[in-house]
């Protein structure tokens, strides 16, 4: 199993609790940064137990190589000395440690491969979470924003909103109606004030009708009546 499908698992059964009941923001993506930085120590100290144990069966290889050549020897000795039976159970003790750090061979092949892709997974990881802390402001706030327009959403269509807006339109209608109860009672009904404003609106009338005529009167000016004098001078010469 990767390491990633692991802290992938983890978490998931640490946060879906969290998502379903809307928790703050900032809380789940600190809970994401922690379970990736807890995910990354777990990678090192699953690389620290393959390094140790790579360290192991090297020595333990170093060591039946050595023994296997000790038998060796052995054996050759017994050959020197004309026991060949001696020969034949020191071969069998060499073969079996020659096989033996041959199957350790292939285990430090397995460690080796594991190290190498734990290694990678680390350098992913490190990444990853270096990626995760310089967006987590961004995230924190889209996080809040986005929490904020659903509070709104959800309020918007709420059926309760839209049965106070129409408590409202219906106190605003009584409103209306009072109002236009009280106007209908002040119809054909005339004041002091009203009758005064009216003779005010006459006198106005009547100053700007004497303004006008006088107006018209200056502008055509008096009428031209024969002068006495000329006509009985016009008479004697004549």
């Amino acid at each position: 199993m990767s390491i990633f499908t692991r802290m992938s698992d983890i978490i998931n059964s640490n946060i879906n609790a969290l998502l379903d009941k809307a928790e703050d923001p900032e809380k789940m993506v600190r809970l994401i940064i922690q379970e990736m930085e807890e995910a990354l120590v777990e990678v090192r100290s699953t690389s620290a137990r393959a390094i140790a144990d790579k360290k192991e069966l090297a020595r333990r290889q170093e060591y039946l190589a050595s023994e296997a050549a000790e038998w060796e020897r052995k054996a050759e000795v017994a050959i020197g000395r004309g026991r060949d039976d001696l020969a034949k159970g020191a071969i069998a003790e060499r073969n079996k440690a020659q096989e033996t750090s041959e199957a350790l061979g292939r285990d430090l092949e397995i460690i080796d491969q594991s190290l190498a892709k734990l290694n990678e997974d680390v350098g992913v990881l490190q990444a990853k979470i270096k990626d995760a802390k310089a967006r987590r402001n961004a995230i924190i706030m889209r996080g809040k924003t986005a929490q904020t327009r659903l509070g709104v959403k959800r309020q918007l269509n709420d059926h309760n909103i839209d049965d106070a807006m129409q408590r409202f339109e219906n106190y605003e209608r009584k409103m209306d109606d009072l109002e236009g109860q009280i106007e209908a009672y002040d119809m054909g009904q005339r004041t002091l004030a009203d009758e005064i404003a009216e003779l005010e609106v006459d006198d106005s009338i009547d100053a700007d009708l004497a303004e006008l005529k006088a107006r018209m009167k200056g502008e055509s000016g008096p009428a031209q009546v024969p002068n006495e004098s000329a006509s009985n001078d016009q008479s004697a010469n004549g």
